[in-house]
């Protein structure tokens, strides 16, 4: 099986992969909604879902891990582009996709451990005080810094490289560069939703652009996987 092939079929089942886990931790667990919850509150709601939820955050994790392979892939399906911005991207995807494990890997080994502390008998107020600091920390620090700041805005920068090179090769369609220069620039956008005076609640323009621009990213994975394979 040749590069482009697998490189096709990983960029259509990488989508699919990260939109069903997602449809299914909001439909189970009602995220991301649930993060705006008390502490208390998510880790019951986390207990009360059991191993399946557990496995289901590990399983959504992964999904981050495939699109290493997919990038590194893409770059080798288009050698006819420039090779220094293959170099570039190849970097840069690999390093997105690295931010998005870590933020995600937190929920099915660190969790599940803070949700057993903050339920057992003798668990007094201080102890209790003390997982809402560490999951919030968590929180703040894996999942808003490192997975959806530097997820979001290395994912954008590889998007944006991926279409540049896309555009200079034969093997897809030159529309597909175009939109890749599109949605790229938009997903780095949608990474400050925290950053400066934004950190307490959060940047309205990011927070509502961020679902349709990882919808449409999704989109351009797929169709690109799509041209590769035909």
């Amino acid at each position: 099986m040749s590069p482009s092939t697998i490189a096709g079929l990983l960029l259509i089942a990488l989508p699919l992969a990260f939109n069903a886990a997602f449809a299914l931790l909001a439909a189970r667990f009602d995220y991301p909604d649930v993060l705006r919850r008390p502490t208390d509150e998510v880790l019951a709601a986390f207990r009360a879902s059991g191993t399946a939820l557990v496995l289901l955050w590990w399983a959504f994790a992964l999904t981050a891990v495939l699109l290493a392979p997919a990038v590194v892939l893409l770059s080798s399906a288009v050698p006819d582009a420039d090779a220094t911005l293959l170099d570039v991207a190849t970097t840069v995807g690999v390093l997105a996709a690295l931010a998005q494990f870590l933020g995600l890997v937190r929920w099915p080994f660190l969790v599940p451990y803070l949700a057993r502390v903050a339920a057992e008998p003798d668990a007094g107020p201080a102890r209790r005080e003390a997982v809402d600091v560490v999951f919030q920390s968590f929180n703040r620090y894996l999942g808003v810094a490192v997975g959806e700041h530097l997820g979001y805005l290395l994912t954008g920068a590889w998007t944006t490289l991926a279409g540049a090179a896309l555009i200079q090769a034969s093997a897809v369609p030159g529309w597909l560069g175009v939109a890749g220069l599109v949605v790229g620039p938009v997903l780095m956008l949608c990474s400050l939703e925290f950053v400066g005076s934004h950190e307490p609640g959060g940047w309205r323009l990011a927070m509502r652009l961020t679902p349709p621009a990882y919808v449409a990213w999704s989109l351009w994975l797929i169709a690109t996987g799509v041209a590769l394979l035909v």
